[in-house]
């Protein structure tokens, strides 16, 4: 009798997933160190020298998502949510280029497929890569696992603290943005939809 076999569906997703930016490294420089003397820096000095290069290095990396093999598993019966909880994250805020960073909580309610969990963690990185705002972000990983998978709900809820709130304007530093996006299910039937905010509210011991 010859062994059940595991279908396993795989699918490349990287960088043009999300967009089709290309980095010119030398303008990178030239603008880092122009920027520098526009802010009264003498580009020259020790300290400064090599800081254009590694201001390019460090976009570079913040704004290039890493590929992955986006692996999914047949579904066997398994009809309850599946969750991960506080997936750290941080990303570029594209209004003042200055970091937010926070958590994100990932779940659905499956159909026909399971997705591998390590995945959870690198779409979240993936669409986090990029000059954003925390609202797009959290859309963008609730449409890609609902595209990806097809189940029968999706929810996201990402809190993140923003340094353009903490260190400029306001200045409340601490202070937490939290966004949701909830599809089919998670949005639709209350009883899902509590569970899934009940498994992602984070109790003050979390913090």
């Amino acid at each position: 009798m010859t062994a059940p076999q595991l279908l396993v569906a795989r699918s490349t997703v990287g960088p043009s997933t999300t967009s089709h930016r290309k980095i010119d490294h030398d303008a990178v420089q030239a603008a880092a160190r122009a920027l520098l003397r526009a802010l009264g820096s003498d580009v020259d000095a020790d300290g400064l020298a090599e800081t254009p290069r590694r201001v390019a290095d460090a976009y570079a990396e913040l704004l290039t998502p890493q590929p992955f093999r986006a692996t999914t598993f047949p579904n066997e019966g398994y009809d309850e949510l599946i969750v991960a909880q506080a997936i750290p994250f941080h990303s570029l805020c594209m209004h003042h280029l200055l970091p937010f960073h926070g958590v994100a909580h990932v779940g659905y309610l499956p159909s026909e497929r399971l997705i591998g969990l390590s995945k959870l963690g690198r779409v979240v990185e993936m669409f986090a890569r990029d000059l954003q705002i925390q609202e797009r972000l959290t859309t963008q990983i609730a449409n890609w696992l609902e595209d990806e998978l097809e189940p029968k709900g999706v929810g996201v809820v990402l809190e993140a603290e923003h340094l353009c709130m903490s260190l400029r304007g306001v200045q409340k530093e601490g202070a937490k943005t939290v966004t949701s996006a909830l599809h089919g299910l998670i949005r639709d039937d209350a009883r899902t939809r509590q569970e899934f905010l009940a498994l992602t509210a984070r109790r003050p011991h979390d913090r």
